[in-house]
């Protein structure tokens, strides 16, 4: 199928405020295309060119696009009409480009390709490169328009697409198998899941309110997430992200390869950095470590790391997400050896849960994690059924667009524009903005990231694609016209910078407006 197809609905979709609308406009697409056109198709609608397990970045850069955005018309890639696999094949070949030349190979691939687009594709490719399709289509309407497609339940997909990690593949699978397909996807080792979530909650009464009066309360870390696959002697380490980052802690892989008591496993877990006196240390120096593929062995000894684990999702064979917590860290227990699991205490009341609270910011932990016992672990999902409490009000949010400083902050990007996720529209909603929290050396090193995001510019102001995800603490949440979301933090500030999440794994409209009304439990407020 042409290219020209997917823009089309692209607009329609764009036209129309009515979700049901939206839903049936790309059920009936979907269900138009060949078997290999249904995956990219899908990410493509959705604002992705890969997939998150595939984790391939274009790198095309604002003066990349610009370039060939002015180039003539010219033919020398296609020959016809572009077609949906013609679009998908010009974005791996941008994305694979590497080596002294890759920034010459990328411009000429994309010249070829808006060259021998018209005018409406274009639209959708550069689109589609600065992921901002803005027209309100998000992986939950996705998924409705799949189960809509093929006449299913929407939590059946829903369920397939936390075990797939790819709503690309998701849909293919509905789409060529149907109902039963959905229903059989499963945990398969080697092929990691989105991790489960948490709600925030700085109310030491609630978890055990939403738990029946018990809450299995652990320490929450100041670390990164990561899901170990482990059968025989091959270990796989995956991040919060999905991607593999197991060359990059060798010594993690080891200790699971000599310590784990099973044939086949699939933990759920945190990686910390340590100190001498094996204290953690701050995120940013684990940062130095993870994801890193050059002079790890180097690194190894200067930075510990240290894994506790806290969850079990797979064990010889069988799959475990629908057994309770309480359960599944019973056979956890058994069989973790000399590993470190997350500790805990089984708490029935408030002063059992500060005390436990109180000890973890001691040790240097971000706070707790309270999770029922009979809680099942649904991947991806953000459930009452585990609860973070943190010490402090702090947001994850995503950098839109930053405003080139003045005084000493000169020739730098260092008013950033933090924006929250609206799943409903799909989009990037901005509640405020700061200079506050990072070092002279780290707005060297944004400046220069921000600028290869950049996506268009003003005389003051650079706007970029929504990429870098910052910790923001503040003081209180207000309502403001100024911004796009309607509300606006109270001296925001900069906490660190994370690495480990993407854009779609920040805070969203509806947790700010759930923090804002919880502000008035013991505030009055004017209607």
């Amino acid at each position: 199928m042409e290219f020209i197809e997917i823009a089309k609905v692209c607009e329609k979709v764009s036209m129309t405020r009515k979700r049901n609308e939206k839903i049936k406009i790309i059920a009936d697409f979907l269900g138009k295309l060949r078997p290999e056109e249904v995956a990219p198709s899908t990410l493509l609608i959705t604002g992705k060119v890969f997939s998150d397990l595939e984790q391939k970045p274009l790198e095309v850069g604002y003066v990349t696009l610009i370039k060939a955005l002015n180039t003539k018309k010219q033919g020398t890639l296609f020959q016809r009409r572009l077609s949906i696999l013609d679009v998908k094949k010009a974005f791996e070949e941008i994305a694979s480009a590497s080596g002294k030349n890759s920034r010459i190979k990328k411009e000429s691939i994309l010249k070829s390709l808006l060259s021998n687009a018209s005018e409406l594709e274009r639209k959708y490719i550069i689109k589609n490169i600065f992921g901002e399709m803005q027209h309100g289509v998000g992986e939950g309407l996705i998924l409705q328009a799949i189960a809509y497609a093929i006449n299913a339940n929407e939590e059946e997909v829903r369920k397939a697409y936390m075990f797939l990690g790819d709503i690309g593949e998701t849909a293919r699978v509905a789409l060529t198998g149907g109902i039963n397909a959905i229903r059989n996807t499963n945990l398969e080792l080697f092929r990691p899941v989105k991790p489960m979530l948490a709600e925030m909650s700085y109310n030491f009464e609630e978890p055990l309110r939403e738990h029946g009066g018990k809450s299995a309360v652990e320490i929450k870390f100041d670390g990164a997430r990561v899901q170990v696959h482990k059968k025989g002697n091959k270990i796989k380490i995956y991040s919060r992200r999905l991607s593999d980052v197991t060359e990059s802690l060798p010594d993690v892989r080891e200790e699971v390869k000599n310590e784990l008591k099973a044939e086949e496993a699939v933990l759920d877990g945190e990686v910390i950095a340590i100190g001498t006196e094996g204290k953690p240390l701050p995120f940013q120096e684990l940062m130095r470590r993870f994801g890193r593929i050059k002079e790890v062995q180097k690194k190894i000894k200067e930075i510990k790391l240290k894994l506790y684990v806290f969850d079990l999702l797979y064990l010889d064979g069988r799959v475990l997400v629908d057994e309770t917590y309480e359960n599944r860290t019973n056979k956890l227990y058994d069989i973790v050896g000399n590993l470190s699991t997350a500790p805990r205490i089984i708490a029935t009341n408030v002063d059992e849960i500060k005390s436990f609270f109180e000890r973890a910011i001691r040790e240097g932990h971000e706070g707790v994690m309270a999770k029922a016992l009979r809680s099942n672990y649904i991947p991806g999902s953000r459930e009452k059924k585990w609860f973070k409490l943190k010490s402090a009000d702090t947001l994850d949010l995503v950098i839109v667009g930053a405003d080139w400083g003045y005084g000493r902050r000169t020739g730098w990007l260092s008013d950033y524009y933090l924006a929250v996720l609206n799943e409903e529209k799909n989009q990037f909603e901005v509640v405020g903005k700061t200079f506050k929290g990072l070092t002279d050396e780290e707005f060297k090193q944004m400046t220069k990231r921000l600028q290869e995001l950049k996506t268009r510019e003003t005389k003051h102001t650079v706007f970029v694609r929504p990429e870098i995800v910052v910790e923001v603490a503040y003081s209180e949440i207000q309502r403001s016209p100024t911004y796009s979301s309607g509300y606006a933090l109270r001296f925001a500030r900069i906490t660190r910078i994370r690495e480990d999440k993407s854009a779609y794994d920040i805070a969203t409209i509806k947790e700010v407006k759930r923090r804002y009304l919880e502000q008035f439990k013991y505030k009055g407020k004017i209607e």
